[in-house]
């Protein structure tokens, strides 16, 4: 039965009531639009939130926008702070990725991946009579739940999962014929899972981003001398050694780590993946969202999908105990599918958000080969496998991701029932591009904040080509099955492909400039790759070359360029990668390796929250066509009722 708690209508009244005259859906749809109807929606209906307020910020935003343009909104609105800083401590995941069962939303404990139940609001639109009464009746079968209000109120009630509910309304105004208004109401749950790598997760935009101190913090550079030191910015609030002859412990400088949703994954409510379900429960009203993200930073498809990986980082806690490890992303994926098959047999995995396959290429020892100049450590980065060549990834991409892919088809055709058109795979972009298409120069703008960064012109080059002329088309190949891709069942093998996003990203990336990109960025961020102080005694207390304190550095403002570089991932993430294997472990916070993992990590090279933004919008339309949720809706059934006896009215 329904839990409506509402005033109790006379079912006398209803009783009298005459035989209701139907009236034909497309009838009804070509009414006028002062006709009555009843409308209905779900609210709170991107079930990841636990409070309304968290979804209606983005409702609000959304109107008549591109999930871009709502994104630029709510940038400005929050004045470069970001709108997931607080969003992030109200999920109903945790910070660890454990799914709160129960998760308490809007004050009522709900089975987050099997809902028995969803709160909607029904109100009756139209040209109401002024004053005019509703009695409302809502019908899922166990008997009516019957109320009567002033037809101007909104009526709240939870409905059944997986049943329907047919709302009635008598509308009484004076000595007019009381009309009825029918409509079934009837909540569709999509169950979408979020898998993948570094572009999945949203590495590069942590949901609450890096406070930085204007002061200076020293890194150590690997010749080891005094001379080799360098000042960057320091976190704000750390107290502890900021020289590189005061060593701290991790715990101390941890605290004032930025905070991720996830940060072994590096997950961020920024990523393309949480902004394409949030965009479908915003756009269609009568649908909720459970969504699950299970992509992780540094996976490829053997490391990661279908076997475990090292962890990003671990964020502070209780134990001090860093569980350097991660879950294989298919099996937990499988897992919660079955733990909620248990609970409702028919439900089912309606959609996959996909990306994978750069790293099983080697994309990032490609990234590393690139900016990396000097020859102490390219020499260093070598022996540790850290760099690759294009013909490193090229012979990848030749003799071992079409194997990986069609293991990964296998692994997931039976979680989305044989059919991988639910899988949508949403492809890269060239993140070295801009002007329309024009690769990036290179050079130290935007990687000056490690000595030894320098973008290569040739070798940037060199890599910008390979990802254009040949992974991009074999990526789709790939997942379309086609240009000799290993398919047994090519029609159900391929898998739904998005790649629309990469010709608006030729004009954004990591080198893109405007004239209304913040006025930090422009005065701060030298174009001559010279800006931060490199005097070892000044730049202790102002390590900006510019004058100005790094606190006022902005990570969500609208920028021309949707890749961050390197200064923009050390001033937004600053990340210290604990998963590194012990031997790769540093001595302490001033450590070499942690001056230029820490310049990295934390997301260079990786598209910013508006590139996500432009991904989730290509991705959208996809989705809702994998999903049917552009089907036309049921129409409205209506009439008039005959004239009740007047002892009836009395």
């Amino acid at each position: 039965m329904i839990p409506v708690f509402l005033r109790t209508l006379s079912a006398g009244a209803l009783l009298l009531a005459g035989i209701l005259t139907a009236m034909p859906p497309e009838r009804a749809s070509a009414q006028d639009a002062g006709a009555l109807q009843i409308n209905w929606e779900v609210r709170n209906r991107f079930r990841l939130f636990r409070e309304e307020r968290d979804f209606l910020l983005h409702v609000e935003n959304a109107r008549n926008r591109s999930i871009l343009a709502a994104e630029q909104s709510l940038e400005l609105q929050s004045e470069g702070r970001g709108w997931a800083r607080n969003m992030v401590n109200r999920l109903c995941i945790d910070l660890q990725g454990r799914v709160n069962q129960p998760c308490t939303r809007d004050n009522t404990k709900e089975n987050y991946l099997t809902p028995i139940d969803h709160p909607v609001t029904v109100r009756l639109v139209g040209a109401v009579p002024v004053g005019a009464t509703c009695a409302w009746s809502f019908d899922d079968g166990d008997g009516p739940q019957q109320s009567t209000f002033d037809c101007a109120e909104p009526i709240n009630l939870r409905v059944r999962y997986g049943k329907q509910t047919v709302a009635t309304v008598d509308v009484s105004s004076g000595s007019d014929p009381t009309q009825r208004v029918q409509t079934e109401i009837q909540v569709r749950d999509i169950f979408v899972a979020g898998l993948g790598d570094s572009i999945a997760s949203g590495e590069g935009n942590p949901d609450r981003p890096l406070a930085l101190s204007d002061e200076g913090f020293c890194f150590r550079s690997y010749l080891g001398t005094a001379g080799a030191q360098y000042y960057r910015p320091s976190r704000h609030g750390f107290k502890g050694g900021r020289a590189c002859e005061a060593p701290d412990t991790l715990a101390n400088w941890q605290r004032y780590s930025a905070l991720w949703f996830n940060s072994p994954c590096h997950r961020s409510l920024y990523s393309y993946q949480t902004r394409t379900a949030l965009a479908l429960a915003v756009r269609y009203t009568h649908i909720a969202v459970t969504y699950l993200p299970l992509a992780c930073t540094g996976a490829s498809i053997g490391d990661g999908l279908l076997g475990s990986q090292r962890a990003r980082e671990c964020p502070p806690g209780k134990t001090g105990v860093c569980n350097t490890s991660v879950n294989a992303q298919v099996a937990e994926l499988r897992e919660a599918l079955t733990a909620a098959k248990k609970r409702q047999p028919d439900r089912t995995l309606d959609l996959v958000l996909l990306s994978v396959g750069a790293n099983d290429v080697y994309f990032s020892g490609l990234v590393a080969d690139v900016i990396v100049e000097t020859a102490t450590e390219r020499a260093l980065f070598r022996r540790s496998g850290v760099m690759a060549s294009v013909d490193d990834s090229r012979d990848a991409l030749a003799r071992e991701l079409p194997q990986n892919f069609v293991k990964l088809r296998e692994a997931l055709k039976p979680l989305v029932g044989g059919d991988l058109s639910h899988v949508v795979y949403v492809s890269y972009a060239n993140p070295a591009l801009a002007d329309g298409g024009v690769p990036c120069r290179g050079g130290r703008a935007g990687f000056d904040i490690h000595p030894a960064f320098n973008a290569d012109p040739q070798r940037l080059a060199r890599v910008s080509t390979f990802v254009d002329t040949e992974f991009l088309p074999q990526l789709k190949g790939l997942a379309t099955c086609s240009r000799g891709a290993l398919c047994r069942d090519p029609e159900a093998d391929r898998m739904t492909f998005v790649d629309a996003h990469q010709a608006a990203f030729a004009d954004h990336g990591f080198c893109a400039h405007s004239g209304n990109d913040p006025e930090f960025d422009r005065s701060c961020f030298a174009e001559n790759g010279q800006s931060f102080n490199p005097d070892i005694v000044s730049a202790a207390s102002q390590p900006m070359l510019c004058g100005r304190g790094a606190s006022e550095y902005r990570a969500y403002l609208p920028r021309a360029r949707w890749i961050r570089d390197a200064n923009d991932s050390y001033f937004a993430a600053m990340t210290y990668p604990q998963g590194l294997p012990a031997a790769s472990q540093p001595t302490d916070i001033h450590d070499a390796t942690w001056g230029v993992l820490s310049a990295v990590y934390g997301g260079a090279v990786h598209p910013s929250a508006e590139g996500h933004a432009a991904m989730a919008d290509a991705a959208l339309p996809a989705a809702s066509a994998v999903l049917g949720l552009d089907a036309v809706p049921p129409g409205v059934t209506r009439g008039f009722l005959p004239q009740l006896l007047p002892s009836a009215q009395q």
